[in-house]
């Protein structure tokens, strides 16, 4: 747990993954498409992956761990959530503060 909490709170949008997860690929291309490169931390290749497993289970990761988005240290969710975000609008305010500029 203190795991999840140190690297959520150091990475402005953080998706806990898995190498072999196609859903997280799609959100991290999502994101890197409203130019905000997430930090991605594959699970499966963390030796403390199951413990970090079960602390996203106890935070409220109830379908599927993985994808399990946090942007400002907070959980959003699973892909389903990310996507109902993005569909409404709320997704882009809440990723504005970590938005790549280009010039």
């Amino acid at each position: 747990m203190d795991k999840v909490r140190r690297l959520t709170a150091d990475n402005g949008v953080l998706i806990f993954s898995k190498t072999t997860c196609c859903l997280c690929y799609a959100v991290d291309i999502l994101f890197q498409e409203l130019r905000v490169e997430p930090r991605v931390h594959n699970i499966d290749l963390d030796p403390d992956g199951k413990e970090i497993e079960k602390a996203l289970l106890a935070m409220g990761c109830a379908n599927a761990v993985v994808p399990a988005v946090f942007i400002g240290g907070k959980l959003v969710g699973s892909t389903n959530e990310v996507m109902s975000l993005h569909l409404s609008g709320s997704l882009l305010q809440l990723l504005k503060p970590y938005q790549l500029l280009h010039h």
